[in-house]
């Protein structure tokens, strides 16, 4: 097979669209969706995104990102990739990722790794049913160094709220609200604290009407945080979240994890994703939450 490889164009999108839509066998691709994580990348740049073509038929796509000094290490990320079914085993993808990797040495970066990209991500990780994929992180000199998890709730086994616990929160002078544009000053400090990779999805959150966050004030003063909407645009995704460390252990979490699934039922949803999960007996003792999706991390040290 001939195939030639080139920068990715604004005019190949609906090619790249029927790629996924067509060869991502456990997921779907919407048009929305596609959009996002290509061009909602905050480090969107064509010139780390390639298509693999014969003639005019795209028979490949992959696009690469980057997050520089996250705790003193520089990523670099597969953020999506994908080769036409009937083109696999033909070198595509490995010739793809040998110019993705050339180009982000010489942006110094430390470490590739395959799909967890803070702040816009599809995946946070492989999905092992995808066998291609890790035959390819493993021919690729990628080694795998943790997993994690996609976990589901059933959103029709509640009403989602818990009025005893709010009420003493009011008691210790805790109040419990949707995020509104004045507090987003406030609430972007707060995050930067702890959390600053948040900051984005947050930007994101924001653009829902209403808001898709909400907040916890003690005081005046905002101690905690949930948001939803912030990631894969059309799909129930829950998160991030946070709570100050002078304030955990009373509750908070569940309050706000109520009102972000109350939302999404609202909206019309049955079921609600909770991504990239660290505390999964939170979620299963309070939601219901059960392991949906397992994935495995891989990284390549380059540095």
């Amino acid at each position: 097979m001939l195939y030639t490889i080139r920068h990715y164009q604004d005019t190949d999108f609906e090619q790249v669209l029927d790629l996924f839509q067509k060869n991502f066998e456990f997921d779907s691709f919407t048009k929305e969706l596609l959009q996002e994580k290509i061009y909602d990348d905050p480090f969107f740049d064509k010139e780390i995104i390639w298509v693999a073509c014969e003639e005019n038929k795209i028979l490949g796509f992959l696009m690469g990102t980057y997050r520089m000094e996250i705790r003193g290490v520089n990523y670099g990320y597969v953020k999506l990739m994908v080769v036409d079914l009937a083109s696999r085993r033909k070198g595509i993808a490995s010739a793809m990722y040998a110019l993705l990797e050339e180009k982000l040495r010489e942006r110094k970066v430390d470490v590739m790794r395959l799909g967890d990209v803070p702040m816009n991500y599809f995946m946070p990780g492989i999905d092992p049913r995808y066998t291609p994929a890790l035959c390819f992180a493993m021919r690729s000199g990628f080694n795998r160094f943790t997993d994690t998890a996609n976990l589901r709730v059933d959103l029709n086994n509640s009403a989602w709220t818990d009025e005893e616990k709010l009420e003493s929160l009011k008691a210790d002078d805790i109040e419990v609200c949707r995020a509104g544009v004045e507090d987003k000053a406030e609430l972007m400090d707060f995050v930067a604290e702890e959390w600053k990779l948040w900051q984005f999805e947050l930007e994101m959150a924001y653009k829902s009407e209403p808001v898709a966050i909400h907040i916890a004030k003690r005081k005046g003063k905002i101690k905690a945080f949930a948001a939803h909407s912030a990631n894969n645009i059309g799909m129930p995704w829950f998160g991030p979240m946070g709570t100050h460390p002078d304030l955990r252990g009373k509750g908070l979490g569940k309050v706000l994890l109520f009102r972000c699934l109350n939302d999404f039922k609202k909206i019309g949803y049955n079921t609600a994703i909770i991504p990239w999960v660290g505390p999964i007996d939170f979620y299963a003792h309070h939601a219901g939450a059960v392991v949906e999706r397992v994935f495995w991390r891989y990284e390549k040290k380059l540095h």
